[in-house]
């Protein structure tokens, strides 16, 4: 299965911590966020669910912004994680893998060559 063809429902789940994840790399902005997501095979991420998600982060304090002069342009809003959103990251993360393994091992159960 692609990852264009993910159901929406997992991709709200995680796209949060996916986000996050590129935040707590370092400063970036909104269109650097997008491209990252589809570097790592989360294509068409659209303006109109990335920012909006976005602006929940900051409203949750996991995320501060500011304003940065363009390179060629108009001024970019610039995103980085707050110590808070550092350890929300942290904690979030070893949530998701333990949550992945077990449910990888759930589905093994009933995969070709794994039935009993």
């Amino acid at each position: 299965m692609s990852s264009e063809s993910w159901p929406t429902e997992w991709l709200k789940g995680i796209l949060p911590l996916c986000v996050l994840s590129i935040v707590v790399e370092g400063e970036t902005h909104g269109y650097a966020i997008a491209q990252a997501l589809e570097k790592y095979g989360i294509p068409n991420v659209k303006g109109g669910t990335l920012y909006p998600l976005l602006n929940r982060l900051e409203q949750e304090g996991l995320v501060e912004t500011r304003w940065a002069k363009g390179p060629s342009g108009p001024g970019r809003k610039l995103y980085m994680p707050t110590k808070r959103g550092r350890a929300w990251f942290e904690e979030n993360t070893s949530r998701w893998r333990e949550f992945a393994f077990t449910t990888n091992a759930l589905l093994r159960r009933n995969t070709k060559g794994n039935n009993k």
